[in-house]
């Protein structure tokens, strides 16, 4: 199972010292890299490149957070700092000057590390509702650094994830959306973990890495980020206000947008304002 919609554009593979990238490209214009969160892939980002993609070049991965298929070499570092210089490499194999860099959920904790650590590789940040600081993971997915250490564990849990009411647990992705997720794109988030081995070994060796010391000290890199930073964030308590709240006082050139009647994947339940809001940013820094 891969990324399951078209307006994302075609897949295609860049090749890393790590291992394989798998990513989908579409729309011309200034470039956007998106960064999704754990056990999930491109698709999450499906409705916003779907509204952008006439005016901008969307890119969007499937980086090996558990949703992909492409496994990593052994040895691949899967700390928050590794992960963002592996995002760092795919922007430099692909010839990218200076794209504005988007990030949700853990996807959105590795833009933070990126931007603390790369700054001069991007153009602009924009955070959507994410891991941050003491968060990391969220208190009611905590389990899964537990499930993810073994295979087996790995496996008990991909498989319940089969079934639509586990999926709406609060423990799975209950909280993460105001609306159930469509079927099909959930089988692509959560295929990967129950149909390949080399997916469980990947987000075992992620889930062992996890540690709130990378995300405070991404976030205390952010102080000096020379870029302009979009914070859009939704009133709800898994990724809480106040973190984003709290990001946009740390980063000197930074707006918080709020985005009424959603959970954290706002790329779910807002499409429309994420999007809208992305784009608003964009042009105003363009003008600039």
């Amino acid at each position: 199972m891969a990324t399951a919609v078209s307006e994302l554009g075609p897949m295609r593979d860049v090749e890393l010292p790590e291992g394989v990238i798998r990513y989908h490209e579409t729309g011309t214009g200034p470039p956007i890299v998106f960064v999704h969160g754990i056990i999930a892939n491109a698709d999450v980002w499906r409705g916003v490149v779907s509204r952008l993609s006439d005016r901008y070049r969307c890119i969007t991965p499937d980086w090996p957070l558990g949703g992909h298929t492409a496994p990593m070499r052994p040895g691949t570092d899967f700390t928050l700092f590794g992960l963002a210089d592996l995002v760092q490499r795919t922007i430099t194999a692909l010839g990218l000057e200076a794209p504005a860099l988007v990030g949700n959920d853990t996807g959105g904790a590795i833009c933070q590390a990126v931007a603390a650590r790369h700054p001069e590789k991007i153009g602009s940040l924009v955070l959507t509702p994410c891991d941050a600081f003491d968060n990391f993971l969220p208190l009611p997915i905590r389990h899964l650094q537990v499930f993810g250490r073994t295979p087996a564990g790995l496996k008990i849990l991909a498989e319940s994830m089969r079934l639509r009411a586990v999926q709406r647990l609060p423990i799975a992705f209950g909280l993460l959306t105001r609306r159930p997720i469509p079927a099909a794109i959930m089988a692509s988030y959560t295929g990967p973990l129950r149909e390949h081995p080399t997916t469980r070994q990947d987000f075992a060796r992620l889930v062992r890495a996890i540690s709130t010391t990378f995300t405070k000290e991404a976030a205390e890199g952010l102080r000096t980020f020379p870029r302009p930073a979009l914070i859009a964030w939704a009133r709800q308590n898994f990724f809480p206000l106040a973190h984003g709240e709290r990001l946009a006082g740390l980063i000197p050139d930074a707006r918080l947008r709020i985005i009424e009647d959603s959970g954290p994947f706002v790329t779910e339940d807002q499409p429309d304002e994420t999007a809208a809001l992305i784009d608003e940013f964009l042009l105003g820094k363009a003008r600039q």
